[in-house]
């Protein structure tokens, strides 16, 4: 068991209060560290991936494409979310597929567990909006989803009421605050800014649309099978669905017409009257990614770097900050995850 070189009690520095850096934070602050947590943003994580995610809790999705790290810290994650934020919504997930997927939507039920067949009947008492659209769906009954802009903000409060601090506008290197402090521990939770210390890190566009209509109601995100990726439709507050999103190597912002198009499509596949709906904002967040598509806790002395979240941000950062926790409290290793220098 390799043990940390700082005492458990040391005060802790968070670089990044996005989704990976604000669970970091909230955790160590409740086990009774001196928290800090620096954003270089202000307030409003704007320029943050966060405030471009779907905030889809789906290990059991997830699995079909990903590896089973990614379900394991997923199926921890949802416990935590539970914990920590009762009122998060889990409704599960419905995966659905016009008969030219067919054989997509069978291999997908094949890939995956933790779900159930609905009929056309079944899947109309679920969700009412969808009733004759399609002749069956997979429900995945404990999936949750949550609003990010709405969620990310909760976090922080919740950090600050368990006595730690957050200092926006705070443009800061892990250098600079183990000089500040050679007692502390430092995490680094960057994402793509951290690339001067990890240079392996790229970035995965990922697009999405936010649309307004009162002619659809869903209570969980439809996923809809599609031969190049996974297309969702998340319901949120005020009539409001997000559209996403696209996986694309290419670290440009923005939205194409090419990914517009297909995102649209897909909503209008779901369901016509999404043709009528308003269309709110566009929008691209680049996720920060390994080769390998894993996430990675590095541990350098007393500096530990959480990355590599890649799509799966939301899914698996409580998870892995209570990973990060046990290993500065009680020397604890996952080697699936953790690399030491």
């Amino acid at each position: 068991m390799l043990q940390t070189t700082k005492r458990p009690d040391s005060p802790v520095s968070i670089i990044g209060a996005g989704i990976a850096g604000a669970w970091q934070a909230l955790l160590f602050a409740q086990a009774g560290h001196a928290v800090t947590l620096h954003e270089r943003g202000d307030a409003d994580m704007t320029d943050a991936t966060s405030h471009w995610a779907g905030g889809m809790l789906a290990p059991y999705c997830e699995a079909e494409v990903s590896e089973p790290i990614i379900s394991r810290l997923g199926l921890r994650s949802l416990d935590i979310w539970r914990r920590e934020l009762p009122d998060t919504p889990f409704n599960g997930s419905l995966v659905v597929a016009h008969p030219r997927e067919r054989n997509d939507f069978e291999r997908f039920a094949r890939m995956t567990e933790g779900h159930r067949r609905l009929d056309a009947a079944s899947l109309a008492e679920f969700e009412p909006s969808l009733e004759g659209r399609f002749r069956d769906a997979l429900f995945f009954p404990t999936e949750g989803h949550v609003e990010p802009r709405r969620v990310l903000p909760q976090l922080h409060e919740r950090i600050r009421a368990a006595g730690g601090t957050i200092k926006f506008s705070s443009d800061v290197s892990a250098a600079e605050l183990a000089k500040l402090d050679a007692k502390g521990i430092v995490i680094d939770c960057r994402g793509l800014s951290a690339r001067d210390e990890q240079p392996g890190l790229r970035g995965v566009k990922g697009e999405m649309i936010l649309i307004e209509t009162a002619e659809v109601q869903l209570a969980r995100p439809v996923r809809l099978i599609h031969p190049r990726w996974p297309l969702y439709v998340i319901p949120r507050e005020d009539n409001q669905f997000m559209l996403g999103a696209t996986s694309i190597e290419a670290e440009d912002t923005g939205v194409s017409v090419r990914s517009a198009l297909e995102l649209l499509g897909a909503a209008y596949a779901v369901h016509p009257a999404f043709g009528e709906a308003r269309i709110v904002e566009f929008g691209s967040g680049l996720r920060p990614a390994f080769p390998d598509n894993l996430p990675r806790i590095g541990i350098r002395g007393s500096t530990i770097s959480v990355n590599g979240l890649y799509r799966h941000g939301f899914l698996i950062a409580p998870a892995l900050a209570e990973l990060t926790l046990s290993f500065v409290e009680r020397g604890q290793i996952d080697n699936e995850v953790m690399q030491c220098a």
